[in-house]
């Protein structure tokens, strides 16, 4: 009989600790976008529960959706600051109204 309730607390403790480990690998988007300072994390964290839901039909996409954004570059591809971009296309306009 005491064997009987070992097994059950051990089950209930698998039990547990199984739905702790899909709770916290589901939240990796929503970590990823909060140490990136992402500008939606909290439309991200929703979306994370809503997947979880799911059974992870929004999982790959809130993947990227965390990945696309870096709090030094924003969601462009290339390395340069908004600053940069600013005087290169000033510039452009420069020479657009001079050759026009």
């Amino acid at each position: 009989m005491m064997l009987d309730y070992v097994a059950l607390a051990i089950l209930i403790v698998v039990l547990l600790l199984v739905v702790y480990g899909v709770v916290a690998i589901w939240g990796i988007p929503y970590e990823i976008a909060k140490r990136r300072d992402h500008p939606h994390q909290d439309a991200i964290g929703a979306a994370t529960w809503v997947s979880l839901f799911t059974l992870g039909a929004l999982w790959p996409f809130l993947w990227i959706w965390a990945m696309a954004y870096r709090r030094d570059r924003g969601w462009g591809l290339s390395g340069a600051s908004p600053a940069e971009l600013e005087k290169r296309i000033s510039a452009l306009e420069q020479q657009f109204h001079q050759s026009s």
